[in-house]
């Protein structure tokens, strides 16, 4: 159970490492980039590790998930505020049926495309982006993205950074189901990045 709130925690961090990645320089990892869209639509998967085909391609997410939670390197703020913010959007998202309906809905419309998207020959931003903006977008906390404003201003890079911040709520959700809450995290974090050192020397010893 824990190792599976590691694999959730993991694909958190990738997809606002993303995120990052693209209101800093404009742009990001796409293959990366398509694991984490494509867990958006995975909803009725058996294992946490299933919602990203694999823990192999969590490599980002599990090196950005060490570093956050290792007391000895220098942790990004920004993410972690990116990460605290998400966490609370969720909870808000599921006092509020009515837009959390409407997300599933949205979401169970694209759900034929998720071996397209997880193989990069359909790019589901604009669709997912449009989705965000109709339902989450519409609660608090609104999720702050610190970066370089002329790409925060491009409405291409917006769409980008705003499916991925669905991917990012996804992650915490299956966080959620899996029993997790952030005073376990607080006081876990040691076990959390032990566990995630462990899944990441599987994703080397593995080749991928």
């Amino acid at each position: 159970m824990r190792e599976g709130r590691v694999i959730a925690l993991a694909g958190l961090f990738q997809a606002l490492a993303l995120v990052r990645a693209i209101a800093q320089r404009g742009n990001c990892d796409t293959s990366i980039a398509c694991h984490s869209l494509a867990s958006v639509l995975r909803i009725d998967a058996d294992s946490p590790a299933d919602v990203y085909a694999g823990v192999g391609n969590l490599r980002l997410g599990l090196e950005t998930l060490i570093a956050q939670l290792d007391e000895n390197s220098k942790r990004d703020l920004a993410l972690t505020r990116m990460a605290v913010q998400v966490m609370r959007l969720e909870r808000t998202l599921m006092r509020h049926h009515k837009i959390l309906a409407a997300l599933r809905g949205g979401i169970d419309g694209l759900r034929a495309l998720t071996a397209q998207v997880e193989a990069g020959t359909v790019d589901p931003s604009g669709r997912l982006a449009e989705l965000y903006a109709n339902t989450l977008s519409r609660l608090q906390p609104r999720i702050m993205v610190e970066g370089n404003p002329a790409y925060l201003q491009q409405s291409a890079q917006v769409d980008r950074i705003r499916s991925l911040l669905m991917a990012a709520v996804r992650a915490v959700v299956l966080w959620r189901q899996l029993g997790g809450n952030q005073f376990s995290l607080l006081f876990r974090r040691r076990q959390y990045a032990m566990l995630a050192r462990g899944l990441l020397a599987q994703c080397t010893i593995a080749g991928v």
